[in-house]
């Protein structure tokens, strides 16, 4: 039994109805090197394999009596890998449009906490013979740096499949913990720590200070807060229904820019997100006058005071500037924002989600959640930002599952309420593969947007091409000799 952190916590009290709390992934798998071709009981012995290796697959939640401590996990006494691994089928070939709608009503539905909390499925029938895998995991068990550690120990580094150590012993485990135990451990666990509360209140109050000292100092004025985005058309309440896209772009392209234009990869990516999200805009007559805000995740592993939460996760707010027409003036300016960011998100410290969720009670913050949604207060107060884009660290090397070659990871975050887009991008092998998910009933036609952001980065690439062809041509062209005069002298008689 181990108790949930607050950090991870959070992730639970937030779900609600039409927010669902569960992070999506697309493995896109070329199974053409396999022997004797894909098949789909060899995946499943290839993920049997593994379970052992991951401990959310096979434990599952329970609450604590009257809320006095957050939820434990637990073993699974029932655990059986056919209730969390399927099987789907489409007419092939099946495009990548068509597995984006399977994948948008996939993630429409929640995941059933009275089991663990992962689901996948495995989808044949795609295009050119690749069969992908899509999966459904909590957000309670898993972040950006977590999830590439749980898909190292689904893969392998080459095509000849292996079987790691322990795979096939047997699952033996512990004795589910009665309510009345439940109820005395969270007891206990309070009273072994009765300043836990004091602790979180200094750390908010603190960040809360240096926050506003930023704010008032010489950079924190320009530098992107929550609730001064303005309001997009979607920016409204959601609703349960989720719609997908994929798209693909060079990380090579991104490094060129990244190098010509002095910025970060990040800023070339933000960048192409606003080049895209201004167009999608203009196109439905929605485009606001001010910038829109981006929310951005970013990884504080290792900075967090409590070691053993799996979010180790804070935000940064940066300004997209939509506002700006040409593709390099938006790249400058988004630079200069997450420069801003930055220094206001170092303010902020490390354990601000952890610390809000311990200072509130869990049932006052579930409550909170699905008041929010139940009485629309997405369309009567300012949005705290207009959408979620975060950028996931994936793998350099060629990687395998059963043996069927990794192609192509598209992730797919969750949708906090009043904000109907998300979009994440992973580099991989080259590569950077983008998925956006969204609410379709506020955010239509998401294959724009995907396609949109691969577009931006070649835009780019072409202006880095012809700033540093006109760099070189500058530099080779021979300067011209200046002529000596020669000065006068004194005249003589």
């Amino acid at each position: 039994m181990e108790r949930v952190t607050p950090a991870d916590a959070a992730f639970l009290y937030m779900e609600n109805g039409v927010v669902h709390m569960h992070v999506t992934g697309v493995m896109i798998l070329d199974p053409s090197g396999m022997d004797g071709g894909f098949d789909f009981e060899t995946l499943r012995e290839h993920f049997k394999d593994r379970l052992h290796l991951v401990p959310l697959f096979r434990r599952r939640l329970m609450s604590v009596p009257l809320g006095i401590d957050h939820p434990v996990w637990v073993d699974d006494p029932d655990f059986d890998l056919d209730n969390h691994l399927h099987r789907h089928r489409v007419a092939p070939p099946g495009t990548k449009a068509e597995l984006a709608d399977f994948v948008g009503t996939y993630a429409s539905d929640p995941l059933d906490r009275s089991k663990p909390l992962w689901d996948m499925v495995v989808v044949e029938g795609l295009e050119g013979g690749r069969v992908a895998v899509v999966s459904k995991m909590h957000h309670v068990g898993i972040d950006g740096v977590s999830g590439t550690d749980l898909m190292a120990h689904l893969v392998d580094l080459s095509p000849e499949p292996s079987r790691p150590e322990g795979a096939g012993r047997p699952f033996q485990p512990d004795a589910v913990p009665s309510r009345p135990r439940l109820a005395v451990d969270a007891v206990v666990s309070r009273v072994r720590d009765p300043l836990r509360g004091v602790r979180s209140l200094g750390r908010t109050a603190t960040a809360a200070g240096r926050l506003g000292m930023a704010a008032l100092g010489e950079d924190g004025p320009s530098a992107g807060r929550p609730f001064d985005a303005p309001r997009a058309f979607f920016n409204q309440s959601l609703t349960s229904r989720r719609s997908a896209a994929f798209a693909t772009a060079s990380l090579e392209d991104c490094k060129f820019i990244k190098s010509t234009f002095g910025v970060t990869v990040n800023d070339v990516f933000l960048a192409a997100c606003t080049q895209s999200l201004r167009s999608y805009l203009l196109a439905r007559d929605g485009l606001p006058h001010r910038p829109l805000l981006a929310s951005v995740p970013v990884s504080v592993h290792g900075q967090a005071s409590d070691a053993r939460a799996t979010n180790q996760v804070s935000n940064m707010f940066v300004r997209l500037p939509t506002n700006f027409e040409d593709p390099v003036e938006q790249l400058r300016s988004v630079n200069h924002e997450t420069k801003d960011a930055k220094a206001v998100h170092g303010a902020m410290g490390a354990d601000m989600i952890g610390d809000v969720t311990e200072l509130t009670p869990p049932a006052i913050f579930n409550l909170a959640s699905r008041l929010y949604s139940q009485v629309g207060l997405a369309e009567r107060i300012a949005p705290i930002h207009n959408l979620v884009i975060s950028n996931v660290p994936g793998p350099p090397i060629p990687l395998y599952v059963g043996g069927a070659r990794l192609e192509a990871v598209y992730p797919l975050g969750p949708l906090i309420e009043g904000a109907g887009l998300n979009i994440t991008v992973l580099s991989n092998m080259g590569n950077m593969d983008i998925g956006v998910i969204g609410c379709p009933d506020i955010a239509p036609d998401l294959a724009e947007v995907a396609e949109g952001i691969a577009d931006g980065i070649r835009v780019l690439r072409s202006a880095a091409e012809a700033k540093d062809g006109a760099e070189t041509s500058a530099a080779k062209k021979p300067k011209k000799a200046k002529k000596k005069t020669r000065k006068a002298g004194p005249k003589t008689k």
